[in-house]
């Protein structure tokens, strides 16, 4: 059974303190499969519209804003967006570049009004973004894999995706965006050997990302942490994986 994480509690206390921004981590994932906003842009020309869901702070389509004609990142935290508009400040002038505090199941933009919608570990629903696609626009999401951290989960004896058969929410997201409209379904994943280089490092991630749940409330959970650190590191550093799996589907 899949453990239950408070995730709007969660992400509104992130978003506030960090937004969704892990770049100060020094961490190696050895060979990934893509990097998706390269993906993203890929699939972007200058005169698209581009809306980007789960946009958290607002740094990756802050960092591919030129690519587009307008790009607007939403996210359901109110925390998120404050930290999205502080980086759009802080950025210098974007005046492509919107931030907006809404629900992905409730898209309050018109029909047909996007060419490129995007979502990395973000929820999203299947027909909100059909309806707002324009006619042979695209989606691309990439998401967490149930097998992601698995040696983490392990060692706590709980986690996000614990006990789920892996494969399981990509074929739901297939499923879904099939029964909305979407043609052209196509999906692939990794699974790679991850490194943390420092306890802190790992440390900042389970204390800014829901992998394992209440981390922290528990009182064996320190003893626990130092524990998997001594039995996973090598020279590299602390070892996990990263598995991820990424759709793309076209109206």
């Amino acid at each position: 059974m899949k453990n239950k994480i408070n995730y709007a509690d969660f992400y509104e206390r992130v978003g506030r303190k960090n937004g969704w921004n892990f770049s100060s981590m020094n961490v190696v994932s050895e060979k990934v499969g893509w990097n998706f906003y390269e993906e993203v842009v890929r699939h972007t020309r200058s005169s698209d519209l581009l809306l980007d869901i789960g946009t958290g702070g607002g740094e990756a389509i802050l960092s591919i804003a030129k690519e587009a004609l307008l790009l607007v990142g939403i996210d359901l935290s109110q925390g998120m967006i404050e930290t999205a508009q502080h980086n759009l400040q802080a950025a210098g002038p974007h005046p492509n570049v919107r931030f907006v505090h809404m629900d992905a199941e409730k898209l309050a933009f018109p029909q047909n009004f996007f060419n490129v919608v995007s979502s990395r570990h973000a929820g999203f629903s299947a027909s909100e973004v059909f309806r707002v696609l324009a006619e042979g626009g695209i989606f691309l999401t990439q998401q967490v894999s149930e097998h992601d951290k698995s040696n983490i989960a392990e060692a706590f004896g709980r986690g996000q995706s614990l006990g789920i058969r892996s494969g399981t929410l990509m074929e739901r997201y297939k499923h879904e965006l099939q029964k909305a409209g979407f043609h052209d379904i196509q999906a692939r994943e990794y699974n790679v050997v991850e490194h943390y280089a420092t306890p802190e490092d790992l440390m900042f991630l389970l204390t800014h990302a829901p992998i394992i749940p209440d981390f922290g409330e528990i009182e064996a959970d320190f003893e626990r942490f130092q524990q998997f650190v001594k039995e996973h590191h090598d020279e590299k550093g602390i070892r996990t994986n990263s598995a991820r799996f990424m759709i793309t589907a076209r109206k």
